[in-house]
């Protein structure tokens, strides 16, 4: 009987040590890319990317009473009102190599409009259209920052 139940108690314990050192052995996620809204003085910043790094797809800033906001980037608003923010190039995103768009855009813009109202912002990169949603939540931070930079108060 030993000579079952050793071997069978053996294999157990071994599928059992396996199977708990996959769980720890597994690889982090990817940090979750979200929404977030932060003030620095009296400029607005709504960022959609992961927290607590550089990780940014698009970060939109504004100070109120400006009437427009810049748009920072790997991809811009689509949208036909879009003034370029400077005249030289971007240099390339030391993050991911690729272009950094840096652009103004009115604050009443239905492009970024649509992302308080329907929660999605439609942008253009070089990879091409890609649209960035937003749920209930990141809504209402869209709708917090334009209503803070479209009022006078600084």
């Amino acid at each position: 009987m030993f000579k079952v139940l050793i071997p069978a108690v053996a294999c157990v314990a071994l599928v059992a040590v396996s199977a708990r050192t996959q769980t720890f052995d597994a690889a982090p996620a990817e940090p979750a890319m979200a929404w977030r809204l932060a003030y620095e003085g009296p400029l607005a910043k709504l960022t959609y990317g992961a927290a607590n790094s550089d990780q940014l797809a698009v970060m939109i800033t504004c100070e109120p009473g400006q009437g427009d906001a810049v748009v920072y980037g790997e991809a811009h608003p689509d949208s036909p009102r879009l003034v370029q923010a400077s005249a030289a190039p971007a240099p390339a995103d030391p993050l991911t190599g690729g272009a950094a768009y840096e652009t103004r855009i009115a604050l009443d813009d239905p492009t970024l409009t649509a992302l308080a109202s329907q929660g999605a912002l439609r942008l253009v990169g070089d990879h091409g259209p890609l649209v960035l949603a937003a749920g209930r939540a990141d809504r209402r931070l869209a709708s917090d920052m334009l209503a803070y930079c479209g009022s006078s108060r600084a």
